[in-house]
């Protein structure tokens, strides 16, 4: 069949079309016989050239990376499911005593009928809110390549009270920041395995426990909101402690993606430690990123507001396919050079979205729904956060080539040494096509790419243009806020803080 196939491509005769309905079914025959037990991966491992799979991998990842890709999900934002899949559904419901798609068949809203006894069309796969995600639907088609900054850096907009232990957003937030890490071991990672629970825990001691920018934007913009903004309906009284707590899953969320991170890139280190594999091995590793990310699950559902779950699950399907992005390298190609890098970069753009910003923009969102806010104030929070981790990523692709182990806490240049291309050398392709093209598109595996590499970034006005890049990011962060929320410190030390994202040195 794999011949055949093979074959109908090399003639021609597979419309694009078929072509991704075959490698669809391929990733989900390959998901099917992950054992290396079955028929299937016996033969794949023993029987199938190297060619071959070589080119079975590469099709998986050109699908995957797709963003209409039938692995995540088609274009209404529903998962698809095949014509038995639906029989399937339907025999459930019959079973449940409702024609309808019941979970439960209990639920007068979860059979699909109104109050008023009305047959509606509520389904399983329906989104929870489709009026509200609509609304706040981002189609991440603009990534300001050609704007230019309006501000210099650390000008403030009129109403934004200058910088000091008032507006300074590590002063405000110190006390919930020292408090968070310990919060975190005590109440929500404990389990009746004491190796599980300590590598869980390994970043959260008071020694590694990183930045927690993720978590100060959560608590500053949840102050911001409750001194200003007016709630679109009835507030819950324990809203102050939802908040705290969705600020502490976004951590979690954040540090299990440190540690599958660590693995797939077999980092050495990270926040100035041995990495969590180099310390309990590749199995843990994983399996305590797994137990943080179950955890954050369970506290997540906790918290009792649908849009919220449904928000911060889809940071975890961004993070795969961030990943997966990643895995591709640098994505599409096109013989016109400057074409070429406009490609890229979008492309680059659109990974760090999924792999750094989307957990930013969707934390900062839920804190907003939580609090029943307007559907401006929710939207001003997500762009917030998106534009505050577009920009911190930037950032972090010139502290690859600026910093140094003592200042990051890994080592500089890892980007490079794993291959990847970040925009200081996209936009320095731009400048040195002939030079640095043959080196991204072998991942500067051969001797001395890496070396030549840096020379020409550093030759190049790159990291010049990628600092002003995330300049921009910054200034659309603080536009959304100062345009949508009234100022008080709290809302001032989020200007600040979007501003010591881009001139940070670790």
């Amino acid at each position: 069949m794999i011949c055949s196939v093979a074959g109908r491509r090399c003639c021609g005769v597979a419309s694009a079309a078929s072509s991704r309905d075959i490698t669809h079914r391929m990733m989900i025959r390959l998901a099917s016989s992950s054992s290396s037990s079955s028929p299937f991966a016996q033969f794949a491992s023993s029987m199938l050239p190297q060619s071959v799979k070589d080119a079975i991998k590469s099709s998986v990842l050109e699908e995957a990376v797709r963003s209409d890709s039938r692995a995540w999900s088609s274009p209404n934002g529903h998962n698809n499911f095949d014509s038995s899949q639906q029989q399937g559904l339907q025999q459930q419901n019959i079973v449940n005593g409702s024609s309808n798609s019941a979970i439960n068949g209990s639920s007068s809203a979860a059979n699909g009928v109104s109050q008023h006894g009305v047959q509606t069309s509520i389904s399983v796969n329906d989104a929870i809110s489709p009026d509200r995600l609509e609304m706040l639907e981002d189609p991440l088609d603009e990534w300001f390549l050609d704007r230019m900054p309006h501000r210099k850096l650390h000008e403030l907009p009129a109403g934004v009270q200058p910088f000091s232990p008032e507006t300074d957003p590590f002063h405000l937030s110190k006390a919930d920041m020292d408090a968070l890490s310990e919060g975190i071991r005590r109440d929500l990672i404990g389990s009746d395995h004491a190796v599980l629970t300590q590598a869980a825990s390994y970043f959260f001691e008071s020694d590694a426990s990183g930045k927690k920018v993720r978590p100060m934007m959560v608590l500053l913009l949840s102050r911001a909101l409750s001194l200003q903004a007016k709630p679109q309906q009835h507030q819950r009284q324990d809203l102050a402690q939802a908040q705290r707590r969705l600020a502490e899953i976004s951590e979690m969320m954040h540090t299990a993606s440190l540690f599958h991170d660590d693995v797939i890139d077999n980092s050495d280190t990270r926040r100035a430690k041995p990495a969590v594999h180099k310390v309990f091995g590749n199995k843990m590793a994983i399996l305590a990123g797994d137990y943080l990310l179950a955890r954050a699950s369970i506290y997540l559902a906790r918290l009792r507001n649908v849009e919220v779950v449904e928000t911060m699950s889809t940071i975890i399907e961004h993070l795969v396919r961030g990943e997966v992005m990643q895995l591709k390298g640098t994505g599409p190609t096109s013989n016109d050079p400057e074409t070429l890098i406009q490609m890229r970069m979008t492309y680059y753009l659109r990974k760090n979205f999924y792999k750094t910003a989307s957990l930013m923009a969707n934390s900062c969102k839920s804190a907003a729904m939580l609090g029943n806010y307007p559907d401006e104030t929710v939207s001003a929070a997500y762009l917030y956060g998106k534009h505050v981790g577009m920009a911190f990523q930037l950032v972090d692709d010139v502290l690859d080539f600026e910093g140094s182990l003592a200042s990051l806490g890994k080592p500089a240049l890892g980007d490079l040494r794993a291959g990847l291309a970040t925009a200081p050398v996209l936009f320095a392709t731009a400048q040195y096509p002939s030079e640095l093209q043959p080196l991204l598109d072998r991942k500067f595996r051969e001797p001395g790419d890496v070396e030549a590499a840096v020379a020409l970034v550093e030759r190049s006005d790159g990291m010049e243009r990628t600092k002003r890049l995330a300049h921009v990011h910054a200034e659309l962060a603080i536009d959304a806020l100062v345009g949508s929320i009234k100022d008080s410190p709290y809302r001032d030390s989020l200007v600040h803080l979007a501003y010591k994202v881009v001139d940070r040195t670790k």
